[in-house]
């Protein structure tokens, strides 16, 4: 909105800041924060006024959880208004790629609230059905991938070599929805321990700050060999609020958690990195960004896979982070050093942009 604004008075004056995508990107960050800051305590008391007991704990989980009953969910509102206002305060809302990824968010979070809502109401940990939350999800990502397809090619680059790419038509809608409805599920996994998936998300948000920059810039992604998107450098000022709404809600996750994020949040955020990832034409990159999220979803689908074939199991518990718990690493340990894998691959996936 504030772009706008600034664009009808000719950016003249102070408003000429408000051109450059990077302040803005700083703005939406700092802004987020501060929102996510000043709300969170009325959000956490009206949470817990309305949720009494809390989010259902798993019984089969690790004992320490238990000691967690009574923490409210749906912490994920808190992230969700600060950074809803952030874009539509900073982005330039001529954009599609922000609609679109708003799209994204919004409607996974929607999705999520409604798994919360129905957890806390049943008091039980199973929420709605798995096959219409993923129905819901992959309708959200066919809209999102129709919005943003429109302004780019079909195309997949593959990372590592300049100009490579594979041809795809018409899946490539098909693997768009795909790739936000399993980062988002991903994301959701990765979210069972206290600042376990809040931090990981700050540091692939800001990874894909700077590649969504970059991929708009026609001058730095001919420099780079990096597939150019007009427009796509707006999505940086989307991470830059990722950033400040996550640092936000982690000052109340952090051990021990005043709140849980819940499906409401790790749905969005991983959806909104997917939408982010495919408009910028960096999908593979997502993966090795986010790696960890990788990690945990590919854990749970090999537990239940072979399960399912010989009855027993490969994890003493999934996801993976559950493992290493029963292993008999403190809860503060697995954090800290899943957030350093995360941050050793958003290195190698920053790499990618020089190494062709």
């Amino acid at each position: 909105m504030l772009y706008l604004i600034a664009m009808y008075f000719h950016f003249e004056g102070l408003a000429n800041l408000i051109r450059y995508q990077t302040f803005r990107a700083g703005a939406a960050l700092m802004t987020a924060l501060i929102i996510g800051l000043w709300i969170g305590p009325r959000f956490i008391n009206m949470l817990r006024l309305r949720q009494g007991k809390g989010q259902p704990i798993r019984e089969d989980g690790p004992q320490s959880h238990l000691a967690k009953r009574g923490t409210p969910t749906m912490g994920g509102l808190m992230i969700l208004v600060a950074l809803v206002i952030s874009m539509l305060l900073w982005m330039d809302l001529t954009n599609p790629f922000v609609w679109a990824c708003l799209a994204v968010t919004g409607g996974f979070g929607l999705i999520g609230f409604l798994d919360d809502y129905d957890k806390v109401k049943k008091r039980s940990t199973a929420g709605i059905s798995s096959r219409m939350r993923l129905l819901a999800e992959f309708g959200v990502a066919g809209i999102a991938a129709w919005l943003i397809v429109s302004q780019i090619n079909t195309n997949l680059y593959v990372p590592f070599l300049s100009y490579h790419y594979i041809p795809m038509g018409p899946l490539y809608y098909v693997f768009a929805a795909v790739v936000m409805v399993g980062a988002g599920n991903a994301v959701n996994l990765t979210d069972g321990l206290d600042g376990l998936a809040t931090m990981p998300v700050v540091i692939a948000a800001g990874t894909f700050a700077i590649i969504a920059y970059l991929a708009g810039r026609a001058d730095f992604a001919h420099y780079l060999g990096i597939p150019h998107v007009p427009g796509a450098g707006e999505l940086a000022i989307l991470c830059a609020g990722i950033m400040g709404a996550c640092l936000a809600f982690l000052w109340f996750n952090a051990p021990p958690a005043a709140v849980f994020m819940g499906d409401t949040g790790s749905l969005a955020l991983g959806g909104a990195l997917g939408a982010i990832a495919v408009a910028a034409h960096h999908e593979i990159v997502l993966a090795i960004v986010g790696g960890l999220f990788v990690m945990e979803a590919v854990s749970v689908i090999v537990q239940v896979f072979w399960y399912k074939r010989t009855g027993r199991r490969i994890f003493r518990m999934a996801p993976i982070h559950h493992h290493f718990e029963q292993l008999g690493w403190k809860e503060s340990t697995v954090v800290i050093r899943f957030w350093i894998v995360s941050i050793v691959l958003a290195l190698i996936g920053l790499s990618t942009l020089k190494i062709r």
